[in-house]
C-alpha cells in the first residue's frame, strides 16, 4: 500500500476526494486536459462540473458527504482496505478458536506472533 497512501487519517475528505478524482477516477491520460479529466470524472461520478471542480481543486468551502465518499471509492477501487480489514478479522478469529483447543499451548506463540505483526502493520 506504499503507493496508495489515501488512508492516512492526517487527510481530510476534501484532500481524499481531491486525490481520488486525479489519481484513480480521471487519472492523466483518460483526457487531453485537466478541464476535460474534471468533465470525465464528472460523468463517471454522476456530479456538476462545477461541483466535481470544487471537489478537483480541494476547495475549502466544499464538504463531502459520506454517501459522496462511498461513491468515490466505489469507482477508484478504493473499498480493497475494508475487504483485507475483514479478511485479517477473520484469520484473528480462526486463531482464538485454535488457542481454545486441546493443542492451546503449542498455538499460543504462534497466535502472539502474528497479533503483533499485525500490530506492527496497522500502527506504519
Amino acid at each position: 500500500m506504499s503507493e496508495n497512501q489515501l488512508g492516512k487519517s492526517e487527510m481530510s475528505s476534501v484532500d481524499f476526494a481531491s486525490t481520488a478524482l486525479k489519481k484513480y477516477i480521471a487519472p492523466k491520460g483518460s483526457a487531453e486536459n485537466v478541464k476535460d479529466r474534471i468533465r470525465v470524472a464528472a460523468r463517471r461520478l454522476g456530479w456538476s462540473f462545477t461541483r466535481t471542480k470544487d471537489v478537483w481543486y480541494a476547495d475549502p468551502r466544499v464538504s463531502i458527504s459520506a454517501e459522496e465518499l462511498r461513491v468515490i471509492e466505489e469507482k477508484a477501487g478504493i473499498t480493497y482496505g475494508r475487504a483485507e480489514v475483514r479478511e485479517i478479522d477473520e484469520l484473528i478469529r480462526k486463531a482464538d478458536l485454535l488457542l481454545a483447543g486441546p493443542e492451546a499451548d503449542f498455538f499460543r506463540p504462534l497466535v502472539d506472533a502474528f497479533r503483533q505483526m499485525l500490530g506492527a502493520q496497522n500502527r506504519a
